[in-house]
């Protein structure tokens, strides 16, 4: 295969999971998922590994690409099946991530999966936004081990009224479901029509050689790192229970085009939901190499093959079953992100960015009663950590999320809410020869009675500056004007106003404005 039939067949083939999204997008009910597009789609082999994937939810992606060899291994499939899962333990990532795989046959042969990942703002836990602040799985919502939904082509009515039985909407989550389910039923044809143009014998050799490419231009871009061991510690804030400044550290080992990332020392899982499975971790350190390498990388197996992943089983990033994780997929990926950057800035300083904002500043909230149950989350965006050639940008969504915010509009026309302030935090990004991006403000005031669960990061450890640049500032979240704490819950009542005040990115360089 020469290079130009490969970059048509990596085209094609990404192509596919594009097009999964927009019918997801399209078809789905809830504004989490129709609005923010808080999901993922990809394309994988036989076996299980990554073939493809579209520019969705890096924690999505990345955790998808690190366990559905597992997941694949575990059933014997037949045509029209489809599998459900979102047990953070047996290749999940926390249970409002809900992901969908099906099998894609071609004469009787099994070539390949696709698969969607989409956050569903009620999973069945007590607290509404199902984003409680928990101890345990249980108590997180409705924990689905790898299932058939679908087999031979049918549904299995009684698993899906199962899964409506203990959400709040069972309209919209079917809808979602639904949704979903369309969204890979497309995505089978066109593969299976992606096959056939190809022949299969071909589509083999093809993906092979994908993976080779992938593999080739990975090593291109980690053979620059020099040589030699690198280490970063960083912290996060607390763990919503009894647990502050909690240790995640990294040793990145480089050799050749080889790579060792050792989170050997971190903290032993916690009682809070900050603790996650080695699939997040994974995620995180992915990401970051991902963004090291050349733009016309594919995103496939091969890419990551150099990069080796270890972390102790029961510590916060290899949690042990039935550790709380909710938060974990949200703001402990965020902090792995962090410390990755922080070691290779030792290594490769001028390809590296200072801390952004480092929280997805998660509010879930929504209420429980015969006149009006509903749920809602969101994330909030910050500010940017500056480079060695430029500020960082102000006010979006950084690193391991790459969800839209919910358009005011959407928000007050589905929820008893009002958003009575959104706004740039001005100045809370770092100073610096280039100065952080700065946060966000964003005020709700509540229009009925509503239960809320804030899960954010960074409102003690500020983002840190790069290269002699400071911090930015740490969050805020306020309650009708007092202070509160980075992980709580609350009973608000009509009138009551929430105000979320997000992290500014760090500055990069010494700043010399008072230099003449």
């Amino acid at each position: 295969m020469d290079s130009i039939e490969l970059s048509i067949f990596s085209s094609r083939i990404s192509a596919i999971c594009a097009e999964m999204g927009a019918l997801l997008q399209r078809a789905a009910f809830s504004p989490n998922i129709k609005d923010r597009l808080d999901f993922s789609c990809a394309v994988f082999d036989a076996q299980g590994d990554l073939c493809a994937q579209a520019a969705h939810i890096p924690v999505h992606l990345g955790s998808m690409a690190y366990a559905t060899r597992d997941i694949v291994d575990q059933l014997d499939w037949s045509p029209g099946d489809m599998l459900i899962v979102n047990d953070p333990f047996l290749g999940g990532t926390h249970l409002p991530d809900v992901t969908l795989i099906a099998p894609v046959f071609f004469e009787k042969e099994l070539l390949g999966f696709v698969a969607n990942r989409a956050h569903h703002a009620d999973i069945g836990a007590n607290s509404p936004g199902s984003m409680p602040i928990s101890t345990s799985l249980a108590e997180e919502g409705h924990v689905i081990p790898p299932s058939l939904l679908m087999r031979h082509g049918q549904l299995d009515q009684a698993f899906m009224a199962e899964l409506l039985a203990g959400v709040s909407n069972p309209a919209q989550a079917e809808g979602d479901f639904t949704a979903q389910i369309s969204a890979n039923q497309l995505a089978q044809k066109r593969l299976h029509d992606l096959i056939e143009a190809a022949g299969k014998e071909d589509y083999k050799h093809a993906i092979k050689a994908l993976n080779e490419y992938g593999q080739r231009l990975a090593r291109s871009c980690l053979d620059a790192i020099p040589d030699g061991e690198y280490h970063f510690v960083d912290r996060l804030d607390d763990d919503g229970i009894d647990t502050q400044n909690i240790l995640i550290q990294v040793s990145i080992k480089v050799q050749g085009h080889h790579i060792k990332v050792d989170f050997s020392g971190t903290a032993a899982q916690v009682s809070g939901n900050i603790n996650c499975p080695l699939s997040v971790a994974a995620a995180a350190v992915y990401y970051v190499f991902r963004c090291l390498m050349p733009a016309q990388t594919p995103a496939c197996a091969g890419s990551f093959r150099s990069i080796e992943i270890f972390a102790p089983e029961g510590c916060l990033l290899n949690a042990k079953r039935p550790a709380a994780v909710a938060a974990g997929n949200v703001e402990t990926s965020t902090r792995v992100v962090d410390v990755v950057m922080g070691a290779l800035a030792k290594a490769i300083p001028e390809q590296m960015a200072a801390a952004s904002h480092g929280s997805m500043n998660n509010v879930a909230m929504g209420a429980r009663s015969e006149k009006a149950s509903w749920d809602y989350y969101e994330t909030i965006g910050g500010g940017m950590g500056a480079h060695h050639m430029a500020d960082g940008l102000d006010a979006l969504q950084t690193h391991m999320t790459n969800t839209l915010n919910t358009p005011v509009e959407s928000l007050e026309i589905h929820y008893p809410l009002r958003i009575s302030r959104y706004e740039i935090r001005t100045d809370s990004g770092g100073n610096g020869q280039h100065k952080g991006g700065d946060g966000i403000l964003r005020e709700f005031q509540f229009l009925q009675k509503t239960q809320v669960t804030l899960l954010t990061e960074r409102r003690t450890n500020q983002p840190w500056g790069l290269a002699g640049g400071e911090p930015g500032l740490a969050g805020e979240n306020r309650f009708n004007d007092q202070l509160i704490a980075a992980k709580t819950k609350l009973e608000v009542l009509p009138g009551d106003r929430l105000c979320i005040k997000t992290p500014g990115g760090g500055g990069y360089g010494e700043s010399h404005s008072g230099e003449e």
